[in-house]
């Protein structure tokens, strides 16, 4: 390719770029990340890279990771056994021990010295850290298909609170938090909470102009069993028979539920990518096409470009 060529698509892809900048300079994304992303250093640095962009470019960012498939490894190694219900983790003593090794320790940290390569002012912090998120053990649960008594997700918690000035203090000082989703209640117990329920509270409680949520699905299917059948953008009604029909399974089911408490709490876009697709992030933000799924309180809302991305 010519030298004059490259140039002009990279002025090109400036300009395409700007309004887009102008729209979201200052405003707060908060991006989930699943931990398959952090067992791949290319992963790893392929996602970092991205929110290193987005925060140059005057994006406040919150990360927020999981850590399942570290878990679940670990576990078995040490022998405790690993059990889930409708895509979420029961958490007995010896998975909450499990939890917390990973979870604080090593994707934490993996993931702040990503931030260290790629030179992004990250700082690491936990739900228990400085009573971020408030949290209460989950009651048993009675589930349809698991007998006649309710599911004890063991040392599980549930969001009772949130405090986001904690996190606008590290923001407003040029700071990326990289958020673990542990928490503790208020004696002190540590509880596990989903990494997708933890963004969606932090995102409604920062008014934040978009919920991220970077898995290894292309986005939310519309049949659970044909990858190409990605659902492009749908609302809280679609998402509901989404649920109805059975195509939410699995991990997908507590990302349905993270979804809509974010946009019931007042997040307008809540956004669902793959981490496999290269620069899926940036395509997201900066392109009217995106590459997942987007989901909104209302499709009437959407603009005429979003609903007709690519014409």
């Amino acid at each position: 390719m010519a030298m004059q060529d490259t140039a002009d698509i990279i002025v090109a892809a400036l300009k395409h770029a700007t309004p887009y900048v102008r729209m979201y300079k200052r405003k707060t994304f908060v991006i989930k990340a699943g931990g398959e992303i952090f067992a791949s250093d290319e992963a790893t640095q392929a996602l970092i890279e991205q929110v290193d962009i987005l925060h140059q470019l005057g994006i406040r960012i919150v990360l927020v990771h999981g850590g399942g498939p570290q878990s679940t490894k670990l576990a078995a190694e040490l022998g405790v056994s690993t059990q889930f219900v409708e895509g979420r983790r029961v958490t007995d003593e010896g998975a909450l021990k499990v939890a917390t090794m990973i979870l604080n320790g090593e994707i934490n940290t993996r993931v702040l010295a990503a931030c260290r390569d790629q030179a992004l002012p990250a700082v690491g912090i936990s739900g228990v850290d400085a009573g971020l998120i408030r949290a209460r053990r989950r009651p048993p649960v009675a589930i349809d298909g698991h007998g006649d008594g309710a599911v004890d997700y063991g040392f599980v918690g549930d969001v009772v609170s949130v405090e986001p000035s904690i996190l606008r203090t590290q923001l407003d000082n040029g700071l990326v938090p990289v958020v673990s989703p542990l928490s503790a209640d208020e004696h002190g117990v540590v509880l596990n909470i989903n990494a997708d329920t933890v963004a969606a509270a932090l995102a409604a409680a920062l008014d934040a102009e978009k919920l991220i949520l970077t898995t290894a699905t292309p986005g939310i299917l519309e049949n659970v069993d044909d990858p190409s059948s990605v659902v492009s953008y749908t609302d809280l009604a679609g998402l509901a028979k989404l649920r109805s029909s059975g195509a939410l399974a699995a991990g997908m089911l507590p990302k349905a539920t993270a979804i809509e408490q974010a946009i019931q709490g007042g997040v307008s876009r809540v956004h669902v990518i793959s981490y496999r697709v290269p620069n899926s992030l940036l395509l997201e933000v900066f392109t009217n096409e995106g590459t997942g799924t987007l989901v909104v309180n209302n499709i009437d809302t959407l603009t005429a470009a979003e609903q007709a991305p690519g014409q």
